[in-house]
């Protein structure tokens, strides 16, 4: 059963102009929109970055935990690691559905249908100019998808999701007839894709609606990527359009720019368009940071949902906002599971002394505030950074 989570709306401090009724009644509200991750598989199309087994798992058994509805495990025919690591997932016994992934090979298939993949995800281009790439003619890759599908459902595969590699840039006519093929053949459920992201946010909308239109109540997934920096702005846009699944990755990772990334998409259906989702986004943060710990990459601290300075403010300025956090958060720290604190450098002012000297429960010679900040601050910039806890308390303690 898919648990949906709910965020307060006293935790959210959004514009009123998102409950505009026009902008509300856009979006069905019947169900939550459950994510498909693709953190193990596609996400790991990175640059650089090569999970382990053992991390492997590890990520799939935290993914589970936040409510990630579907874990895609990897590749088998990848390496004898990725065998390893799809055969220890699928006997984890988690919360999440496995699904494989396969092209649309019968020696993919047969890897999964040997592991006791339950679900697959059957790929292969759609647009003209993927299928010239591979040497493929249209009647070609109709014949693979139907051959392929056949060959998943006739040996006891569960679940079939036909996934349509550059499907935003294929022929409309031809993408209908390989859904319709792949349906024929005993898919149970389709994705739309944007390979590279070429697709802006109301072109999905659009497109998304079209595809509804030709496969009916059929379950439908969107899959984007992140290069023009649009992703989720188009995973937000397929909802509205009906799409039932995202597919998308932790951290946005993935293959030149990216995928869609899994938090940013629950975080801003759920805040912006009170659109139920189905993902615990109080335990992003820990698994963001394992992801990065074992893909050997870290993210630049203003990230939203999962960066590490969201809820850290230096400004003073902002500083003497920090008692309501409604006035420069536009959300609650704890819906992400995030800290809120100060941290003390250049851009400090009075208000950030007191409240880092409250927090670290010093008390602050009377008068000797401003000369403590003009410290702090050529401290800062006398070493091109933040001043730490324990200068901050030399600094006090000298102006005793």
């Amino acid at each position: 059963m898919t648990k949906t989570y709910q965020i307060p709306a006293d935790k959210v401090w959004t514009s009123p102009l998102n409950e505009r009724e026009e902008i509300l009644s856009a979006f069905s509200r019947d169900r939550p929109v459950r994510f498909y991750d693709t953190t193990l598989r596609d996400g790991e199309q990175a640059v650089g970055v090569c999970f382990s087994p053992e991390e492997k798992y590890r990520i799939a058994c935290l993914l589970s935990e936040m409510g990630v509805s579907r874990i895609e495990s990897g590749f088998p025919r990848v390496s004898e690691e990725d065998t390893q690591a799809v055969r220890r997932i699928l006997a984890a016994g988690l919360d999440a559905e496995i699904w494989g992934f396969s092209r649309c090979v019968r020696a993919d298939i047969d890897a999964h249908l040997e592991l006791g993949t339950e679900n697959l995800l059957i790929e292969i281009s759609t647009s003209d100019l993927k299928m010239s790439a591979y040497g493929f003619s249209r009647e070609q890759v109709l014949e693979k998808v139907q051959a392929a599908v056949e060959h998943a459902r006739g040996n006891g595969m569960k679940q079939v999701n036909f996934f349509a590699v550059d499907a935003t840039r294929s022929d409309l006519a031809f993408l209908r007839r390989v859904y319709e093929t792949a349906l024929a053949a005993g898919a149970d459920e389709v994705s739309l894709v944007d390979t590279i992201g070429a697709c802006s946010p109301e072109a999905v909308e659009w497109l998304v609606r079209e595809v509804r239109s030709w496969i009916g109540q059929v379950p439908l997934h969107w899959h984007g990527h992140n290069d023009f920096g649009l992703a989720t702005a188009s995973a937000v846009a397929a909802v509205r359009g009906g799409a039932d699944w995202i597919q998308a990755t932790v951290n946005g990772m993935g293959e030149r720019a990216g995928n869609a990334d899994i938090a940013e998409v629950a975080l801003a259906l759920s805040c912006l368009y009170r659109v139920p989702v189905a993902l615990d986004l109080s335990r992003a943060r820990e698994v963001s940071q394992y992801v990065q710990q074992a893909g050997g990459y870290s993210l630049e601290g203003w990230k939203p949902v999962v960066g590490e300075y969201l809820f850290t403010r230096e400004s003073g300025a902002v500083a003497t906002q920090f008692h309501l956090p409604e006035a420069i958060e536009p959300y609650a720290a704890e819906i992400v599971g995030a800290p809120r604190r100060i941290v003390l450098g250049k851009k400090s002012g009075l208000a950030s002394i007191d409240l880092k000297a409250a927090e670290l429960g010093l008390e602050v010679p009377e008068g000797a505030r401003e000369a403590i900040l003009a410290e702090v601050k050529r401290r800062s910039v006398e070493k091109s950074g933040l001043i730490s806890d324990e200068e901050f308390r030399q600094i006090v303690e000298a102006h005793r």
